[in-house]
């Protein structure tokens, strides 16, 4: 019997793949856990491996083609094995069985919502919860259930909009994200207006890209977190001079004995690893009927990919020496250049971490990762007058920071107080090594 490579699950928020690239051909000789295929998840591009030995028969999916999960993507025979005659049959069956199953909608009750909610602020890689459609949206009047993608679902319970009332310009009718998007300002979600999508006058020599899974996601995320999660703001100037000193004094003796090279981003995480612990009120997250506060600190380090932006985490990083946040900092750096960072890398972060310095970006607010509470942007460190304890101007190096915090979970004083504290870290870098 044929066995199928199928479209595995390989994040907890992936409900399809893109086949970025075969690393084989038809024809090829397949071992067991070989990386055959790169493949595109809503978080990062991963190798996908073949649980079982034979050769590969036939490629079913061709690369740039999005798959849903279970899908069959390629068709592998034993050594001397023949194809059945009924082999498209047995393709189209499992393809049909993959696609059935990822238009079907979630269970309902609230147990289930209050669990999933539950299991969404512990792992801090979920987005907050939607508000949940009701069963017109997946089926029409007369009972028929409707076709259409997972993503467009999602919009569609967002909302309000009754999926049985539009029509589906994807294969075989399926209603797709565009359709959604596109629907009437007044939909069926109890008559509340909803806003039309303002789409863009494309011109003959302008170039249409398409939307990858990553870059997908990353609107969905931050749609979200804008539109659901109460941001406010704070910024703060901090004098980097006593930092660069030590940074320079630490990175010159580390040198002569063949050691680790510190750089400024290294400093900045442990101060805020510090600071949470100092402050733990800022290491929570919302969980609708409850504040989740965390008894470890998972660092989410925004680190920036061709396609976008990834935050893989640094595991229980209050337990980790400078030198260990530096080492786990560039291994992360590593993995995402060369798109081998896994699921695990982006499960359990607490806070996050954007820094734009090395672009020249001097001050920005960044957007809340769901479901966490704050996230930090840091600026560039420049060299400005400043006016030291005598009163006079003397030249000084200086850093913006900013906190952007969700107002359900932390107050304005909580958030001022974690700043002070992360603020006398930087300007008395030996305390945090204490």
């Amino acid at each position: 019997m044929p066995k199928f490579i199928s479209m595995p699950k390989l994040s907890d928020t992936m409900t399809e793949g893109t086949l970025a690239k075969w690393l084989i051909k038809e024809g090829d000789a397949v071992k067991m856990m070989q990386e055959i295929a790169d493949v595109e998840t809503d978080k990062a591009t991963m190798g996908l491996q073949c649980h079982f030995e034979g050769t590969l028969h036939r490629i079913i999916v061709k690369p740039g083609q999005k798959v849903p999960l279970n899908a069959p993507i390629a068709v592998v025979l034993e050594e001397d094995e023949a194809a059945p005659a009924n082999l498209d049959e047995l393709i189209a069956s499992e393809t049909a069985k993959a696609q059935a199953s990822s238009a079907a909608p979630p269970a309902a009750g609230k147990s289930a919502e209050k669990t999933e909610s539950v299991r969404n602020a512990s792992s801090g890689s979920r987005l907050p919860s939607a508000p949940k459609h009701t069963r017109r949206a997946s089926a029409g009047a007369n009972g028929t259930r409707v076709k259409a993608s997972p993503l467009a679902r999602k919009i569609a319970a967002a909302r309000g909009i009754d999926l049985s009332l539009l029509s589906g310009t994807g294969p075989g009718g399926r209603i797709v994200r565009i359709d959604v998007e596109n629907a009437p300002a007044t939909g069926s979600g109890g008559g509340k207006p909803v806003t039309p999508t303002i789409r863009p006058t494309v011109g003959p020599d302008d170039e249409r890209i398409p939307v990858s899974g990553m870059r997908n996601i990353i609107a969905e995320r931050l749609l979200a977190s804008k539109t659901q999660i109460p941001h406010f703001y704070l910024n703060i100037e901090v004098d980097a001079a006593p930092l660069m000193k030590f940074r320079a004094h630490l990175n010159e003796t580390s040198a002569k004995n063949g050691g680790n090279k510190y750089t400024v981003n290294d400093f900045i995480l442990k101060a805020v690893v510090v600071s949470s612990k100092n402050v733990p009120a800022i290491n929570a997250a919302w969980d609708g009927d409850a504040i989740v506060k965390y008894k470890h600190v998972g660092l989410n380090v925004a680190i920036a990919v061709d396609d976008g932006l990834v935050t893989p985490v640094i595991k229980s990083a209050n337990t980790k020496t400078l030198l260990e946040i530096s080492q786990s900092v560039k291994e992360l750096a590593s993995k995402a250049k060369n798109k081998k960072l896994s699921p695990d890398d982006f499960a359990g972060g607490t806070i996050t971490v954007s820094n734009l310095g090395a672009y020249g970006i001097d001050t920005f607010s960044a957007i809340i990762n769901p479901p966490q509470a704050a996230i930090l942007s840091i600026g560039s460190i420049r060299k400005v007058p400043v006016v030291n304890d005598k009163g006079e101007i003397v030249a000084g190096e200086r850093m913006w920071v900013g906190l952007s915090g969700d107002h359900r979970v932390v107050d304005g004083a909580v958030a001022a107080t974690f700043l002070a504290d992360f603020r006398k870290l930087l300007e008395n870098p030996t305390l945090m090594l204490v």
